[in-house]
Order: C-alpha cells, then sequence, then structure tokens
C-alpha cells in the first residue's frame, strides 16, 4: 500500500486522478464500471496473479499496461510482453524514470495515429470499441474485434493460422475447434468486404493464414 501511495504522490498531476485497488477483485470491479487511460499493474497480488488479469484484459480492452514489479526473471518479462503490457519496469525502480515512461506511453496512446484508425471508408476505434464504414456503425463481436485488432496491428504482413488462433483465443487456444478461425474470419468480412467472396482487405495466404492487404 505504501508503494502504491508513493507512485500516486509522484505522478500527482492536475490532469491525473487515481484509483488504487490492492487485488484481482477490485481491479476487475473497476475495470467493467469505469474508462482507464492507463493501467500499472503488480504481479503479484493477494488473490493471483497479475499476469491472469492481462490476459483477462487483453481479451476486451486495448488500455496502455505497465508491468512494475519485482519479478526480473527474463521469462516473466517475456511473458508480460506477450501477453499484451506496454512496459516492464522492475523494482528497485526510479520515481523520476516511471513518471517518464508513464508519460510517454499516454502520449503513444493519445496520439491520432494510434486510435481510432482510419484506412479508405473504414472508422476503427479500438479504445472505444465503436467500427464504422462509411460512417455507418458496424456491430462486431468481442471475437471479431479481436481478430480485427490482430490484423490491423500486422497489416500487409501475413499471420500463420496458429498464431491468430493464440491471439484471439487466449484462454484456452489448445481447445478450439479448428473451423473457428475460418467462421470467424467469414463473419468479418461479412461485415466490412463490398464482395466478401472476393476480399479487398482481409485476403487469405493459402496454406498459411490471412493478412490485412491494404497498408
Amino acid at each position: 500500500m505504501s508503494l502504491s501511495n508513493g507512485i500516486s504522490l509522484a505522478l500527482k498531476d492536475s490532469e491525473f486522478s487515481f484509483v488504487q485497488v490492492q487485488d484481482l477483485r477490485l481491479a476487475r470491479q473497476n475495470m467493467e464500471t469505469a474508462h482507464f487511460d492507463l493501467v500499472i499493474l503488480d504481479l503479484n497480488l493477494p488473490d493471483g496473479s497479475g499476469l491472469d488479469f492481462l490476459r483477462e484484459l487483453r481479451r476486451s480492452s486495448p488500455v496502455p499496461v505497465i508491468i512494475l514489479t519485482a519479478n526480473d526473471l527474463e521469462t516473466d518479462v517475456v511473458t508480460g510482453l506477450e501477453l499484451g503490457a506496454d512496459d516492464y519496469i522492475t523494482k528497485p525502480f526510479s520515481l523520476m524514470i516511471l513518471r517518464a515512461r508513464v508519460n510517454a506511453r499516454l502520449r503513444k496512446g493519445n496520439s491520432p495515429s494510434a486510435d481510432p484508425v482510419e484506412i479508405d471508408s473504414f472508422l476503427f476505434s479500438f479504445g472505444k470499441m465503436e467500427f464504422l464504414k462509411n460512417g455507418a456503425l458496424i456491430e462486431l463481436s468481442k471475437t471479431e474485434q479481436k481478430l480485427l485488432r490482430i490484423l490491423m496491428e500486422n497489416k500487409g504482413n501475413t499471420l500463420t493460422r496458429a498464431q491468430l488462433v493464440d491471439a484471439v483465443w487466449t484462454d484456452g487456444a489448445e481447445y478450439v475447434d479448428e473451423n473457428a478461425l475460418s467462421v470467424a474470419i467469414k463473419r468479418l468480412r461479412d461485415k466490412l468486404e463490398d464482395f466478401p467472396s472476393q476480399p479487398k482487405y482481409i485476403k487469405t495466404v493459402y496454406g498459411i493464414g490471412y493478412t490485412w492487404a491494404v497498408k
């Protein structure tokens, strides 16, 4: 608690407001009821692992996450970043450096080029979970949102089917039916493409996977 208070004091600014929580239960409640521009996350929590919370968070939210923890093993760092953390800081740390990294992450997160994304007739706001085509709202399921996001983050690059399954179904990819990805791709094409049978954007790379072809 004292460390949390110290961080809040170090980052105190007229433009910032804080919500401090000490366990996963309260973290989940707050994420469901409020909007946050940044999450500073410890991994060692009294009722579970912060990595579990990060995994859950990345299923529905692109909010920037800075992991701040005593866990400095290389495997922990790699796992945190692969699960979607934007930065990883180990204790002991400088509060001045933490403040600089928080400010840098917020600037990047609020950059017009980061979100929303505008391509041709599309306007995708992953932060607000609003997706428009020619100004009309497109209703996307959580699975379709995650699939679209990973494709957009890798525009022009081919992602294998295994990579997409792992990224979209993070809570148990090994149990996903092999047709689930094909079905999700078809539904996303039906909603986004003018001619789903001849897609311009979400293209199949035969024998490998899929790509968002328009950069």
